[in-house]
C-alpha cells in the first residue's frame, strides 16, 4: 500500500508560538478526521524551540489535495499563516507500507 507523508515545517516567534499550539489543538481532531487522513502529529525541532512541524499521513495525494481545498483548511491555514516569522516549508513523500 502506498501513502503520502506530508511534512510542514513552520517557524514562529516567541510571541506567536503558544497561539499556534492552541490553534493546532483546537483543530487537531477535525483535521485527523478528514477523509483519507491516517495520522497527524505535531513535533518540535530538537535545536530550535520556535520551530514546529506537522507530520501527516494520507491514503493518497488526492485525499491530501481534497483537504487542502476544504472549508476546514480555509479556516485553519489563515489562522496559522499569520503567525509565521518566516515562510513555511512543505514537502510530500511517497511511503510504501
Amino acid at each position: 500500500m502506498t501513502s503520502i507523508v506530508r511534512i510542514v515545517r513552520m517557524t514562529f516567534s516567541e510571541e506567536t508560538i503558544s497561539e499556534f499550539e492552541a490553534v493546532f489543538l483546537e483543530y487537531e481532531v477535525d483535521i485527523s478526521s478528514q477523509p483519507g487522513c491516517m495520522s497527524l502529529e505535531l513535533v518540535k525541532d530538537v535545536n530550535n524551540p520556535l520551530v514546529r512541524a506537522t507530520v501527516s499521513r494520507w491514503d493518497n495525494e488526492e485525499s491530501l489535495n481534497n483537504y487542502r481545498k476544504s472549508e476546514l483548511f480555509g479556516v485553519v491555514w489563515p489562522k496559522t499563516k499569520k503567525l509565521f516569522s518566516s515562510p513555511p516549508e512543505a514537502v510530500s513523500y511517497i511511503s510504501k507500507l
